[in-house]
Parts: C-alpha cells; sequence; structure tokens
C-alpha cells in the first residue's frame, strides 16, 4: 500500500484527489494539509510515501516545503501537483527536491501512474514539462535566463522595484541591477516592461 498525504489549500480540490485516490486498492491517502507548515507537521506524524504537492499556498509555499520534506530523516517522494507550468515555477519546485511535476489537468489514470512511479523511485514529469526542460536546455547559454535572474523577473512583474527586490531575495540592489544588466540583454529588450512581456510571451514566468 502507498501512502499518500494531500497539500494544497483549497478544501473541493483535497477531497477531489483524496476520492479518486483511495478508489485505487494499492493507493490510501494518511492525510491532509492546507499549507507548507501543515505539510511537514503532517508528513512527520503520517509518513507518507509520496506526497502531492501545490506550489502557490499560504505561507511558506510549495517549493519551500518540499525542500523542508527532503530534509527529513524518513524524507518522502514529492510530486508537484499544479495548475502552473512557467520556467520558474518549474525549476523552484524540482530545484527544491521535487521527482515529479503534474498538472492538475491530467487524467487520474496519468496522476495513480505518476504515484506508482515516485514510490518506486522513479521520476514523473507531464510530458509538456518535460518539453519544456528539453528546450531549455537547448537554449544558447546567452538566452538562458538563471533561476536567480528569474526570481528576478518574476518580482519586476509584480512591481516591486531594486530595494524591495533585494530584500526579498537577500541580495544588494547593486546586484539586483547586475541581474537586471544581464536579464535585459539575453531577452534583448531595454526596459523593465519590455522584459516582462517578453518572459511571459516566452512562457518564463506568469503575472499573478
Amino acid at each position: 500500500m502507498i501512502r499518500i498525504l494531500i497539500v494544497d489549500d483549497h478544501p473541493v480540490v483535497r477531497s477531489g484527489l483524496r476520492a479518486v485516490i483511495d478508489s485505487q486498492p494499492d493507493l490510501a491517502v494518511v492525510g491532509e494539509a492546507a499549507t507548507g507548515e501543515q505539510a511537514v507537521g503532517r508528513a512527520v506524524l503520517d509518513l507518507p510515501d509520496v506526497v502531492l504537492m501545490d506550489l502557490q499556498m499560504p505561507g511558506i509555499g510549495g517549493a519551500a516545503a518540499t525542500r523542508r520534506l527532503t530534509e527529513l530523516d524518513a524524507s518522502p517522494r514529492v510530486i508537484i501537483l499544479t495548475t502552473y507550468d512557467t520556467d520558474a515555477d518549474i525549476l523552484s519546485g524540482l530545484e527544491a527536491g521535487a521527482v515529479g511535476y503534474r498538472l492538475k489537468d491530467a487524467p487520474p489514470e496519468e496522476l495513480f501512474d505518476a504515484i506508482r512511479s515516485a514510490a518506486a523511485g522513479e521520476t514523473v514529469l507531464a510530458s509538456t514539462v518535460a518539453s519544456r526542460l528539453v528546450d531549455r536546455v537547448r537554449q544558447p547559454p546567452r538566452d538562458a535566463l538563471s533561476t536567480r535572474e528569474l526570481e528576478v523577473l518574476d518580482a519586476v512583474a509584480e512591481g516591486l522595484g531594486n530595494r524591495a527586490i533585494a530584500r526579498r531575495l537577500h541580495i544588494s540592489e547593486a546586484t539586483v541591477k547586475t541581474h537586471l544588466v544581464h536579464i535585459f540583454a539575453k531577452l534583448d529588450v531595454d526596459t523593465r516592461t519590455a522584459a516582462v512581456a517578453a518572459a511571459v510571451d516566452r512562457g518564463l514566468i506568469r503575472l499573478r
């Protein structure tokens, strides 16, 4: 029996996932959590084999919660289950230690297979996500934005100034400016607005 923890801040989503997962004889939902903090606590108590983790939640969020889960002695296998598939979201989840990334509109059978594969130690990526990662690897180094550059650009898209970005990312304002220079060069733009527009158009970030 594969033990599963569902982490999502929407009760209806959790209930729906529980219903479809519990229909499988070899899968069992052993707990639910509505925040990243709750997820870590429930994982310690429920000892799941696999965690289905949403990304956008109140508190520390899915990526940070995933990182904490992978640091546990009995760390579960984490599958990001979300509606978002931008480069920034994908990278944040996988770099935090997730072994899989699936979209919520996937058929139940694909989710079941992903859970079983993750429990068996395999990496499970949605086909669209895998394609995005391959495309990113194939990008010329000059054009590929780093994870930090994506974080800076994501903050710019939220309307944050350099000082606020520096505080959020725990870096200096000078470093923020340097990142912006590199971002402008890689995207072939010369303004913050144009950089955001180009990044959204390429699927690198999303507007909140």
